[in-house]
């Protein structure tokens, strides 16, 4: 029964460190102002508060992304095709201005952790007082931008597949090495 306790708790300590931000698409226009507006707020202060987000965007004037964007209408219940919109996790938002910010950051943290939370709390401190030195320090931040494309969609499933193959070969190989100790300790 002890073994059982310690291997359950090490594969829930596994899964604890798996909260990740709430991913956000944003459907936008390139003439639209509030589409920028909202582009330059996530690019410039989002994917630099919270590490674990990824921003994909959908230019909706491209006529490969109109069913995408048209889907995401529908899902989100809206009765018009403005932009932008802003699908936020299961959450959704359509248009733009800076009163929204509070809300969205609400939106993108509803599956982090306390810690994680803080973090960016003490992330969104540091880029009030210096963004250009926050944003130096960390460069990776920017590529936490991905502009959609079906070429783009067709590599991520493929990573995606393989990440989770990956995964699932580690856990096992985990929890087969963890049980082969216990089981070991209880013969000696």
């Amino acid at each position: 029964m002890k073994h059982l306790l310690v291997l359950s708790s090490f594969i829930g300590l596994m899964f604890l460190n798996a909260a990740s931000a709430a991913d956000i698409t944003v459907y936008y226009s390139p003439s639209c102002p509030h589409c920028h507006h909202a582009r330059d707020f996530i690019t410039n202060t989002l994917v630099y508060e919270y590490p674990e987000l990824t921003t994909t965007m959908v230019n909706v004037m491209e006529p490969s992304n109109r069913a995408k964007f048209q889907q995401a209408v529908e899902k989100c219940g809206f009765e018009s095709g403005g932009v932008p919109v802003l699908v936020i996790g299961e959450k959704c938002e359509q248009g733009y201005a800076d009163f929204m910010q509070d809300k969205i950051r609400e939106y993108v943290e509803i599956d982090l952790t306390d810690e994680q939370k803080a973090a960016a709390s003490a992330n969104r401190k540091a880029l009030e007082k210096d963004a250009e030195k926050f944003k130096s320090d960390n460069p990776m931040r920017a590529n936490a931008i991905v502009e959609f494309a079906e070429q783009a969609t067709v590599e991520k499933k493929n990573n995606t597949g393989n990440s989770t193959i990956w995964f699932w070969g580690l856990l096992i190989a985990l929890v087969a090495g963890l049980g082969y100790i216990l089981v070991r300790k209880d013969n000696k």
